[in-house]
C-alpha cells in the first residue's frame, strides 16, 4: 500500500477519458461469456481504477471530503469481505456487533451523550439523517407509525437552512412528508442558521395550522464548512418541544479534538447526531453513523418480528434489524474499530488537527498570494476568489496542468467561487505552497 500512495502522490490527479472509451474497452474485453483468469482481471481494473479515476486519496485533492484512507481500514475491508458476516441479528455475528457496539459507544462519549443512548453504523449520512427523521416522527406523533401521516391533524414540518444537505429534500420525499414540509430558514452573514428567522418560522407555521417537529442544526455544511449555533438552537428546541438533531457528518470528528471540540459545544445535548467515519475519519466508504438519545423511540420507529428471523436476542444486546433502517447489512464498523486501535485516540486527533492546521496554512498563502478569503469556518474548507474570475475557465486549467482538484460553489446568490478542503492527512505545507504558486500563474 506504501508503493500506491506514493505512485498516486507522483500521479496525475484528474483523469482524460470519456464515457465511450470506457464503454468500449469494457465491451471488448469483458463480453462475460468467457472465463478469465482472475489475477489477469485484478490488474487489468486496477489499471483501470489508477488511469480512469480522479484520485481523492492524493495530497493535491482538495475535495468534497473523500479522505485519504488508513493502512487499517483497508485491511478491515478486506477481512470483512472473507468472513462475510451478517449483522442483522445479535446471535449471528456477535464479535462484529460487540465490535461496533464498543467502537459507536467511545464516540458517543465523546459526543456526550448518556450511556444507554443507540448508535448505529449506515450505508452514510443520507441513511443516518434518514433515520433521524422517522425517529423524530414517531415520538412527535404517536399515529404515525401504525396509521402513516393521514392520521395526523396537522402537516409536520422541519428547520434547516439552505446550507443544510440536501438529503433531507429526499428524506422529505421518501417519508411522506413532502418536499414542501422543508423549511428553509435565513442564515447570517458567516452563513449560519438564525435563530430570529426560525422562532418566527415556528410561531408562524403553529398559527397556520402545521405541526412543527424537528429542527436541522449543521455542525460543518459542505459549501463552507459553517456551524450552526448549536447551544441556542438546543434551548430553542427544548422550550418549544422540538426535536434537535445535528448533522456533523463531516465536522463531528472534530469532537475528539482538545484545539477543535469546542466549536461543537451543544451537541451533547442534541436528541440524535449524524457523523460520518468515511470522512473526517479517514476510512473507506461506506461508513454513516447515527445516535440517538432515546431508545426507545428507535426501537418502535424500527420494530420488526417475522418468522423467519430468530427471537429477540435475550440479554443487555439488540438486534439491529429491529433498530435502523437496514436488515442484512455490511460489518461496516470494523474499518473504524481497527483504525482507531491502530493509531489510538491520539493518533486520530494528530491526524485532524494536522488537516485542520493545513486549513490554515492554505488561508494564509492564498491571502499573501492575493486571493480574498470568503467564508469564515474554524474547519479546513477555504471559500476564495478574486477579481476578474472565471471559476470554470480556472478549474479548467487548473486541472489541465494537474495541479489540484478543487471544486466551485456558489455561496448564496453570489457569483461562483473556488472551494478547497483538506481532505487528506498526507497533505503537507510544501503541496499547499507549490498549489498556490502554480495557482498564481494561471490568473
Amino acid at each position: 500500500m506504501a508503493k500506491l500512495e506514493s505512485d498516486i502522490a507522483r500521479g496525475p490527479i484528474i483523469p482524460t477519458v470519456t464515457a465511450q472509451e470506457i464503454r468500449g474497452y469494457l465491451a471488448s474485453r469483458y463480453d462475460v461469456r468467457t472465463p478469465l483468469a482472475v489475477d489477469e482481471v485484478v490488474a487489468d481494473v486496477e489499471r483501470m481504477l489508477r488511469t480512469w479515476q480522479v484520485h481523492v486519496t492524493h495530497p493535491r485533492y482538495f475535495g468534497l471530503f473523500n479522505p485519504s484512507v488508513t493502512l487499517a481500514s483497508v485491511v478491515a475491508d478486506a477481512l470483512v469481505a472473507m468472513y462475510n458476516p451478517q449483522l442483522a441479528t445479535w446471535r449471528t455475528s456477535p464479535a462484529a456487533n460487540e465490535i461496533e457496539r464498543h467502537t459507536l459507544a467511545w464516540l458517543g462519549g465523546k459526543f456526550g451523550l448518556p450511556a444507554n443512548a443507540v448508535a448505529s453504523f449506515a450505508s452514510g449520512g443520507a441513511e443516518a439523517n434518514l433515520s433521524a427523521v422517522i425517529v423524530a416522527l414517531t415520538r412527535a406523533f404517536p399515529d404515525y407509525g401504525e396509521h402513516g401521516l393521514r392520521r395526523l391533524s396537522a402537516s409536520p414540518t422541519i428547520y434547516l437552512t439552505g446550507e443544510a444537505h440536501h438529503s433531507f429534500n429526499k428524506i422529505a420525499h421518501m417519508t411522506g412528508l413532502g418536499r414542501r414540509a422543508i423549511r428553509t430558514v435565513a442564515t447570517d452573514g458567516h452563513r449560519k442558521l438564525d435563530l430570529g428567522d426560525l422562532a418566527r418560522r415556528v410561531a408562524e407555521d403553529r398559527k397556520g395550522g402545521f405541526a412543527p417537529f424537528m429542527v436541522v442544526g449543521t455542525a460543518g455544511t459542505t459549501a463552507a464548512g459553517a456551524i450552526d449555533p448549536l447551544p441556542e438552537l438546543a434551548r430553542f428546541c427544548l422550550s418549544e418541544r422540538l426535536w434537535f438533531h445535528v448533522d456533523a457528518a463531516w465536522g463531528g470528528a472534530a469532537i475528539i479534538s482538545p484545539a477543535l471540540r469546542g466549536h461543537l459545544t451543544g451537541i451533547d445535548t442534541a436528541d440524535s447526531i449524524t457523523c460520518d467515519a468515511h470522512k473526517w475519519f479517514s476510512v473507506p466508504m461506506a461508513a454513516g453513523m447515527f445516535f440517538c438519545r432515546h431508545p426507545d423511540t428507535v426501537g418502535e420507529a424500527f420494530r420488526a418480528e417475522t418468522s423467519y428471523m430468530p427471537e429477540k436476542t435475550l440479554g443487555p444486546v439488540l438486534d439491529p434489524y429491529t433498530t435502523t433502517v437496514q436488515w442484512s447489512r455490511r460489518f461496516i464498523g470494523l474499518k473504524l474499530f481497527l483504525s482507531l486501535a491502530q493509531h489510538g485516540e491520539s493518533g486520530y486527533v494528530e491526524m485532524i488537527e494536522h488537516q485542520a492546521r493545513m486549513g490554515d496554512v492554505l488561508r494564509g498563502a492564498l491571502t499573501r498570494a492575493g486571493w480574498r478569503i470568503v467564508n469564515t469556518t474554524p474547519l479546513p474548507l477555504v471559500c476564495f476568489t478574486r477579481d476578474g474570475l472565471v471559476t470554470a475557465k480556472f478549474l479548467a486549467a487548473l486541472y489541465a496542468r494537474q495541479i489540484a482538484w478543487m471544486s466551485e460553489v456558489r455561496l448564496g446568490d453570489g457569483a461562483p467561487v473556488l472551494r478547497a478542503c483538506i481532505t487528506s492527512f498526507r497533505t503537507t505545507e510544501s503541496d499547499i505552497e507549490w498549489v498556490v504558486r502554480e495557482m498564481s500563474r494561471l490568473t
